[in-house]
């Protein structure tokens, strides 16, 4: 089998404080050199899988490189896989979703604009005489976008908007205006922009901004997905892989938990934690001659309601784990 090129995304999806797939990779078992946060290389090694070879990769560039099968597979927003999907005949398959890097595809104008829609947007613009500038990462799902939309389709019928990337320029309808924006989508307002289509994760950004959101185009998070050529064997590696991602992302979601309790307790401990589903499975025990060490798996979110029964059966020495990974 031919090594299985992986694309890592440069940006936000490695920002410790959003979702850090060099740690993804660290917690499911590989080690990786080059890929820490802000000190990242454009080759990377991944020291105990050599047949992995991987690059950094910019999200927006990641689904063009695996439909030109630069990449066999690379971790990206499903945003840019949809943004680049829109005009393509090529397939981008999802593996499967990594549950981290959520973010929404929102329009959004200025706070003391007027309209509570996209369709009263158009419809309110409709005498003006100057084109209406939208500014955008991702002009190719917000012309879907409009054109999709009641109000446009009520004022310019099937006429494509315009759309400038760059120097390239396509489509007739030269009333309203989608241009490429190349990042930081939300200052075009003040610069004379009408509407923005951008992504946000809370909104604060828009907000700071002076922007409010009029509706939401998608919802994204990071996946991995898979281009034309991950096929035969390497399809296989590649669907292990992603069981390994995704068992330290499950992971986070758990403790692992360890108590003593004394044995004429043990019984009523285990039906407590199973009754009330306090753990993964059921729990181990290790018996000692008074007392039982107690190990669970639980999930993060109840644990505080687990701490305060299993002290009321008499616990001791109770320590609290984070997990790594968890492939069930």
């Amino acid at each position: 089998m031919d090594k299985i090129v992986l694309g890592l995304p440069k940006g936000s999806l490695n920002n410790v404080n959003r979702g850090n797939t060099h740690q993804l990779f660290v917690d499911a078992g590989y080690e990786v050199r080059g890929y820490e946060p802000g000190n990242e290389s454009n080759e990377i090694n991944i020291l105990n899988d050599p047949e992995i070879k991987a690059f950094l990769t910019r999200p927006q560039s990641a689904p063009v490189e695996l439909l030109r099968q630069m990449l066999d597979i690379a971790i990206i927003g499903e945003d840019w896989v949809n943004e680049e999907s829109v005009n393509s005949e090529g397939t981008i398959k999802k593996i499967g979703d990594l549950d981290y890097g959520q973010t929404r595809l929102i329009v959004a104008v200025p706070n003391d604009s007027p309209y509570t829609s996209l369709t009263e947007f158009f419809r309110v613009n409709r005498e003006r005489e100057t084109p209406i500038l939208c500014f955008t990462e991702y002009p190719n799902l917000t012309k879907q976008h409009f054109m999709n939309n009641e109000g446009y389709r009520e004022i310019f019928g099937e006429t494509s908007p315009m759309v400038q990337v760059r120097g390239l320029v396509d489509g007739e309808n030269e009333m309203v205006q989608i241009i490429n924006s190349d990042g930081a989508t939300e200052v075009y307002i003040a610069k004379g922009a009408d509407i923005i289509v951008d992504n946000t994760q809370t909104g604060n950004s828009l907000r700071k901004a002076g922007l409010r959101e009029l509706e939401t185009i998608m919802e994204s998070s990071a996946g991995l997905y898979a281009g034309p050529s991950c096929c035969g064997l390497k399809e296989a590696k590649v669907k292990m892989i992603f069981e390994q991602l995704f068992g330290a992302i499950k992971a986070r979601k758990y403790f692992d938990v360890k108590f003593n309790i004394s044995n004429e307790s043990v019984e009523e401990v285990k039906d407590f934690l199973v009754s009330n589903v306090f753990c993964s499975d059921e729990p181990t025990v290790v018996q000692g001659k008074n007392f039982s060490q107690v190990n669970v798996l639980i999930p993060k979110i109840k644990f505080p309601e687990m701490l305060k029964g299993v002290k009321n059966y008499g616990a001791s020495a109770i320590i609290r784990k984070n997990v790594k990974q968890y492939v069930k």
